[in-house]
């Protein structure tokens, strides 16, 4: 068709492709903006992708776009190719990926404008005034006097103290151009004397050199030990940034980093603007401060991963903190990596983008040896910092109390006495993880998952912790009517122990229990800054990246979770978490210790990370993983599938196996099917099919013919089913 301009748009709707419209009458489009068009029986929201003077569509079944909701493109042309390369990249309709990129309130046609509406005269209604125009209206007459007396721009809450009817005369002032209305922007600058910077170590300053010598993209891994000063090379790399008038993303994979993170890139660029974009914000919040990058007010960005999508107007340096987290992974619906994605973002805006963790996961460790990313140490803790001491506890020979062995609690005594802070890891909240009857042998279990139920003691409740389900914890066994008891540990069983040892001793428990409402997480990270919290109890969400220099005891409860997981990447993910925990402890002037309670204190495992550190580790796991076939060395997706029963799952996953077998791809392996290692949740059967090959763009050829396929299969209308390109987890 060619006698209208088309537009190609992106609509959020669970399909593999871009529709076509008419454009409006009049007014001009251009790709990035957000349009109104009619979408089968209702109105929908789309980005326009691009323009185009044909369309497959037959001229008369052409619908014409409704409206044009902004008045300059939202997204950038960078931002349009990034989002098309993912959407092509995970396989995953590019209307929900486009969705993704966007603050949930402009997805629901909120104008992008934002800030408070304020009003301030004109030059012609200060004339006016003068003139006694006014007069005849004294609602219109009160306000002009009010904008032209007070010199600045006056909210609803100033105006609506002059005349009850307010509106309606500055709508009339407005119109007759004596008043004109703007949005202020309440987030500030803080202000006030920068903090001196401290100085750097040798390592510091090299990797600072590194990071700041020249212009264009370079990817670098910034490897450090726990406390040994990362933070302080990003502010490096920040603060030459901010010199020269360039943006700074900083993406953090979990909301808890940023009250301890933002608080100190406030004190050390108290004259910059921080946006945050995390989800513990309200969507007006989240609007703000992605408005705020959009328009390049905001120098400095700091977000969890769907931050990466972000709009940058003057793109200087991007940050992945903590790269190696799985929290970094989108695990539902657009299932995207956002630290592989900042890495192609950095390129595509020939900029540096630099992955920080004491722990680099073994793809970016890959790509180093590769020459892709280039590695700057930081082999030694900052300041007098020194490694902790790491004991092990035999449980074999140490009975625990309540999850606590006795070397342990004499530990906890010890450094109380000494004025320290202690910090007991437990990943697993709850009281118990599950209640058993010791007559019958029956455990309680969750009517709709796989799995036992959790005893929260102090609602009185049993909660399973993946499809959320709970009820009243019962006092008898369902089967045998016998009592029953709670086995296992969970922090709020390990808080009721902590109490009756420690009585006197000021505790907090930090898990996703205690850290629901909002802004109780910052409160609570607070106490344990002040010194107020002596001990600190909690989950991973206490010991990703934060500093507590006033810890000087570690203990790890349960070593053993991860020893034996049938995922492979359990033992990376377990030496992470070990090495993680463990760097919470004498990070200050005091030394530190690390008590760590397992049943295997002879692990190979646990004695290479004890002896000889994460380095070491890594190096005999990536030799592994190079003679297994696996990830990093090969590349991977998976088809999972979950129906209310479990025969539709497995007939699609069967079927969706005998299409790929039939694109006769040289070289892909498909694995399966077979049911999920949960092979039940929240009341639906899951299976799962692997997909294996050696190279990218091979899994990619072969993903863009099976993906066209799957949607055509009759069964795959049975079934709830996805593909996940390079999976964090095999579940």
């Amino acid at each position: 068709m060619t006698s209208a301009t088309i537009l190609r748009v992106a609509i959020d709707a669970p399909v593999m492709q871009l529709f076509d419209y008419l454009a409006p009458a009049r007014g001009e489009v251009q790709p990035g903006q957000r349009v109104l068009v009619p979408f089968r029986q209702a109105r929908r929201i789309g980005v326009v992708l691009a323009l185009a003077d044909r369309s497959g569509v037959a001229p008369g079944k052409l619908r014409r776009t409704l409206a044009v909701l902004d008045p300059e493109p939202l997204l950038d042309a960078h931002l349009l190719e990034l989002l098309g390369w993912a959407a092509g990249y995970y396989q995953h309709p590019p209307g929900e990926v486009f969705a993704a990129a966007l603050p949930r309130l402009l997805r629901h046609g909120r104008e992008s404008a934002t800030g408070a509406v304020v009003w301030q005269a004109t030059p012609a209604g200060r004339a006016a005034l003068l003139a006694g125009e006014a007069a005849r209206a004294p609602a219109q007459a009160r306000c002009l006097a009010a904008l032209v007396d007070a010199g600045r721009p006056l909210d609803a809450g100033a105006l609506a103290v002059l005349a009850p009817r307010w509106p309606v005369a500055m709508r009339a002032l407005e119109r007759r151009g004596w008043a004109e209305r703007s949005r202020h922007d309440e987030w500030n600058a803080v202000g006030g004397s920068p903090d001196e910077p401290p100085t750097l170590t040798g390592p510091q300053a090299q990797a600072v050199a590194a990071l700041t010598d020249g212009d264009g993209y370079r990817a670098c891994l910034l490897q450090g030990v726990t406390g040994s000063g990362k933070t302080e090379v990003y502010l490096r790399g920040i603060a030459r940034e901010l010199a020269a008038g360039r943006q700074s993303l900083v993406l953090v994979p979990e909301i808890g980093l940023t009250p301890q993170l933002v608080a100190r890139f406030r004190r050390r660029f108290p004259a910059a603007g921080i946006a945050l974009l995390h989800s513990g914000l309200t969507d007006v919040q989240r609007l703000e401060s992605w408005v705020r990058a959009r328009d390049g007010r905001a120098d400095i960005v700091i977000g969890t991963r769907s931050a990466v999508f972000v709009p940058l107007p003057r793109p200087g340096l991007i940050v992945v903190d903590e790269e190696h987290d799985g929290s970094l992974k989108q695990q539902e619906g657009f299932r995207y990596s956002a630290r592989d994605l900042a890495v192609w973002r950095a390129r595509q805006l020939a900029i540096p983008v630099v992955l920080g963790s004491a722990t680099p996961s073994l793809e970016s460790l890959a790509n180093v040896d590769a020459g892709r990313y280039r590695r700057l140490l930081l082999p030694e803790r900052a300041g007098s910092a020194r490694r902790p001491a790491i004991h092990l506890v035999d449980l074999r020979r140490h009975v625990a109390q309540d999850g606590l062995a006795p070397p342990l609690v004499d530990a906890i005594g010890r450094h109380l006495a000494a004025g320290g802070q202690v910090l007991i890891y437990l990943n697993r909240r709850g009281y118990a993880p599950t209640l058993l009857c010791p007559a019958c042998g029956e455990c309680l279990e969750c009517r709709r998952c796989d799995a036992r139920l959790v005893l929260h003691r102090r609602e009185a409740r049993v909660t399973c912790h993946h499809c959320g389900a709970t009820r009243a914890a019962p006092e008898h066994c369902p089967a045998c009517g016998g009592a029953l008891v709670a086995v296992g540990q969970g922090t709020e069983r390990l808080e009721a122990a902590l109490d009756e040892l420690f009585p006197d001793v000021a505790r907090v428990r930090i898990d996703r229990d205690t850290t629901r409402a909002r802004g109780e997480l910052e409160r609570l990270l607070a106490t344990v800054a002040s010194g107020e919290a002596r001990i600190l109890l909690g989950t991973q969400m206490l010991t990703k990246g934060h500093d507590f220099p006033l810890v000087t005891l570690v203990g790890i409860i349960d070593a053993d979770q991860g020893l034996f997981g049938t995922d492979f990447r359990a033992s990376e993910k377990l030496a992470q978490t070990f090495v993680q925990v463990c760097g919470r402890a004498g990070r200050g002037e005091r030394p530190g210790e690390v008590y760590l309670q397992t049943h295997f204190p002879d692990h190979p495992l646990l004695q290479l990370l004890v002896r000889e550190g994460y380095e070491r580790f890594a190096e005999a796991a990536l030799a592994e993983r190079r003679a297994a076939g696996w990830p990093p060395y090969s590349y991977l997706a998976l088809l999972r599938a979950e129906a209310a029963t479990r025969e539709p799952a497995l007939a699609f996953l069967t079927r969706a196996r005998e299409a790929g077998e039939a694109l006769g791809a040289h070289g892909v392996r498909l694995l399966g099917p077979a049911p999920a290692p949960m092979a039940r949740r929240a009341g639906h059967h899951r299976a799962q099919l692997l997909v294996e090959t050696s190279t990218r763009p091979r899994l990619q050829r072969f993903l863009a013919d099976w993906r066209a396929r799957l949607d055509a299969l009759p069964e795959a209308g049975r079934t709830r089913w996805s593909l996940d390109v390079d999976p964090a987890e095999l579940f």
